[in-house]
């Protein structure tokens, strides 16, 4: 497992909270991300709640990008509404996030103590899904 932390991303976390404080309304909105993609764009979005399990806002994000044409993302943070800070991602978005970009730095942690770790420190000894895209030897 990796220990470092890299630099944090402050104007993603500025968006995603912007995008928390403006556009989550009521309790079908109430998380929001940002992803800075490989050619430096933000993208936001929020989650769908929904008794059955609608996605979080990381899953949420993963769609608006490649909607966007973005299919690489560097670094993703989650804000909660009401000025609930930066919240980590949720187990099936961890696992999910792993998949899709086994390169992917995560904003956690909260107020001064934020920072940006590979996804696979929040996902320690997992299967990575994206194994089945290696070409064989």
């Amino acid at each position: 497992m990796t220990t470092q932390s890299h630099p944090v991303d402050q104007e993603l976390v500025r968006a995603a909270a912007r995008v928390a404080g403006t556009r989550c309304r009521g309790d079908n909105h109430t998380m929001a991300a940002a992803a800075r993609t490989r050619d430096g764009r933000i993208v936001t979005a929020v989650n769908a709640y929904h008794f059955t399990g609608g996605p979080c806002a990381e899953l949420v994000l993963i769609g608006t990008a490649a909607a966007q044409g973005a299919y690489e993302l560097d670094t993703v943070v989650a804000v909660g509404d009401r000025a609930r800070g930066v919240v980590p991602p949720c187990g099936r978005c961890r696992q999910v996030l792993l998949d899709y970009f086994p390169g992917l730095e995560v904003i956690v942690g909260e107020g001064d103590r934020l920072r940006a770790v590979p996804i696979g420190d929040l996902l320690p000894a997992s299967y990575v899904w994206a194994d089945h895209q290696l070409e064989d030897g």
